[in-house]
């Protein structure tokens, strides 16, 4: 049985030529495959041009106006996907850069004309707010609908959606936003990759000889949740940059089903070779259990030849953290992209345990 819905090739229109910002992130590459296999011209953006991969590439330093107009000058792309972000200390820092990032960006594509549709990916912390205000406040009841009011904090995916919808009107040219939960993915040095940072969490364990103890809340642990598949993610985008209907609009992005840790997490466990355990009373945090494992993880690298070194490359707990502590049910609403005629679906545990075998293929994780 297999275990997501067939993916359309999605065939250019006339002309396309396609720009994907963070290239080599979770999203940005899987959009990249997609594209380049649908016979798009794709340029990727990114500090580094993905390994193995056909598509042109230009590096840029975001955050900054003159790195961008030096190259994207005269690049003159008619598809943008947004798929980049940079973590700050504050929620006023994420806003002023992130929102920066996406308003430089399209003031240098905007005045080109070539511009026909640009798509924001972002996620349920619309709906949840900042990690500084994570969870906090009058939350709008699950699932998740994406015509839910703003909560009134602020919010760095807010600040882009405002520069997006500025340069669209400026610009005349189409958006879609698209609103991911925690997504299933390869990429290496990605701040928020779930799949690497428990399979790096499961080896660590099996060297020292611990259980695979389950990070986060009993509310994670007993409830539904859903997930997003990369590949799913990215189809989602170029079906919305190239479907009439489907402009200027918001949607949210899961795989389509539910799955509850406390039955996810034995059978990660069994795939990875390692013991599960229950959470606590209260959640362990991973960035807590991990403290310096640097050390653990050199001898792991070592001993079974693995070829990431560095763990921030392969592990970002602090994340991991945040989707698996929550006391909260977070359920994302799929009825909108229905209605428009979008049918993709993914088996979120079958993509996990799939992306799993791919980073131990590549000996990113043992």
């Amino acid at each position: 049985m297999p275990d997501r819905a067939p993916t359309p090739v999605r065939t250019p229109p006339e002309g396309a030529h396609a720009l994907v910002v963070g290239a080599s992130g979770i999203t940005g590459s899987a959009l990249v495959r997609q594209l380049t296999d649908a016979g798009w011209r794709v340029t990727g953006l990114s500090r580094s041009p993905l390994p193995g991969s056909s598509s042109e590439h230009v590096a840029a330093d975001l955050r900054s106006l003159s790195s961008l107009r030096e190259a994207l000058g005269g690049l003159g792309p008619t598809h943008v996907f947004i798929a980049a972000w940079s973590r700050q200390e504050t929620e006023a820092e994420n806003i002023r850069v992130n929102g920066g990032m996406v308003r430089d960006l399209l003031a240098v594509l905007g005045p080109q004309h070539t511009v026909r549709h640009v798509a924001l990916v972002t996620g349920l912390k619309h709906y949840l707010g900042p990690f500084e205000a994570y969870g906090q406040g009058d939350l709008p009841d699950t699932p998740f609908l994406e015509d839910a009011v703003r909560l009134n904090v602020e919010n760095f995916y807010y600040a882009q959606e405002d520069e997006l919808f500025a340069a669209a009107l400026k610009h005349d040219f189409t958006w879609s936003v698209h609103r991911s939960h925690t997504v299933i993915g390869h990429a290496v040095g990605n701040a928020m990759n779930i799949a690497s940072t428990l399979g790096a969490y499961a080896g660590i364990q099996a060297h020292r000889g611990l259980p695979f103890i389950f990070p986060g809340s009993l509310t994670q642990w007993n409830g539904v949740v859903d997930l997003t598949d990369a590949d799913l993610l990215a189809d989602h985008q170029v079906w919305a940059a190239t479907t009439p209907e489907a402009a200027d609009t918001a949607f949210n992005v899961v795989n389509g089903d539910v799955v509850r840790w406390r039955r996810l997490w034995p059978r990660l466990a069994a795939h990875l070779g390692v013991e599960p355990e229950g959470p606590g009373e209260t959640p362990q945090p991973l960035e807590s259990q991990m403290a310096g494992v640097e050390d653990v993880w050199a001898e792991i690298v070592a001993s079974q030849g693995l070829a990431e070194p560095d763990l921030a490359r392969v592990a970002s707990w602090w994340h991991t953290d945040a989707d698996l502590g929550r006391d909260m049910e977070v359920i994302a609403d799929m009825t909108r992209s229905r209605l428009l005629g979008w049918t993709g679906y993914v088996n979120s545990e079958r993509a996990l345990l799939g992306v799993v075998d791919r980073y131990r293929a590549e000996r990113l994780i043992p």
